[in-house]
């Protein structure tokens, strides 16, 4: 009986210290020591020739117990370093200053907060080849799902929190898809116990691009001339293209 609680205590020290050292962040020039909670930055390989860059700041309250939030900026190919630096990080940098300052707004105050850049090629992540650096939404919404996947596998003592995906602009594609592939993945597996499977609860978007006849440049013709931000001539000419 005690050499079976020995190996159960053992499993439960091998699994909080599962979290990758080499990964961790102890310090970031012109923004400080990360002190106050954890921070990582690091790679996951998604495919043969294509790796995603990560950053991961835990929560400032309750890492253990609070939800897992992935956040995802646009673009296409614009970075989530933009929405950890100047958005929702931790420090952000502010316009026309050349050094971070403590965010009061900051999401890991309640949240442990997950920024992928993505697809590969974008930021710090990479891919070998043009072949591997062929994206269309379908290819970017299974590679999300196989980081998501993998980072998990980094992070095993956070499976078993509550998931969140969010973004912006073009996340408005990024969010549901990957939603999509991951309610697929649950599904296929959901028999199977030796699978995991992340506990996703939701999604949120804002300024979401969904669909190019009511987002974008078809939008804003009809927008624009409606705030009386050109004259009719103008619009009646773009309407004729």
């Amino acid at each position: 009986m005690k050499f079976a609680l020995a190996l159960v205590g053992s499993a439960l020290v091998g699994l909080a210290a599962a979290k990758p050292e080499e990964d961790r962040v102890l310090y970031l020039p012109e923004m400080g020591n990360f002190d106050k909670f954890a921070a990582f930055s690091g790679y996951v390989d998604i495919s043969k020739g294509k790796k995603i860059h990560y950053m991961f700041v835990e929560s400032q309250t309750s890492p253990t117990t609070q939800p897992v939030v992935i956040w995802f900026n646009g673009g296409p190919g614009c970075s989530s370093m933009l929405g950890f630096t100047q958005e929702h990080g931790p420090f952000v940098i502010n316009d026309g200053t050349s050094k971070f300052v403590e965010n009061e707004w900051t999401w890991n105050m309640e949240a442990n907060m997950l920024y992928i850049e993505q697809p590969a090629g974008v930021g710090y992540s990479y891919c070998d080849g043009v072949e591997n650096c062929t994206f269309d939404d379908d290819v970017s919404g299974k590679d999300n799902l196989n980081a998501v996947l993998a980072w998990f596998q980094k992070f095993p003592e956070f499976q078993t929190n509550e998931l969140y995906i969010s973004g912006e602009s073009y996340a408005g594609i990024y969010v549901p898809y990957l939603a999509h592939y991951i309610d697929q993945h649950n599904t296929q597996y959901a028999a199977d116990d030796t699978v995991f499977k992340p506990n996703l609860k939701g999604f949120m978007v804002g300024n979401g691009v969904t669909n190019w006849e009511y987002d974008t440049t078809n939008a804003y013709v009809d927008m624009a001339f409606w705030h009386s931000l050109y004259e009719i001539e103008l619009y009646n000419q773009f309407k004729s293209l």
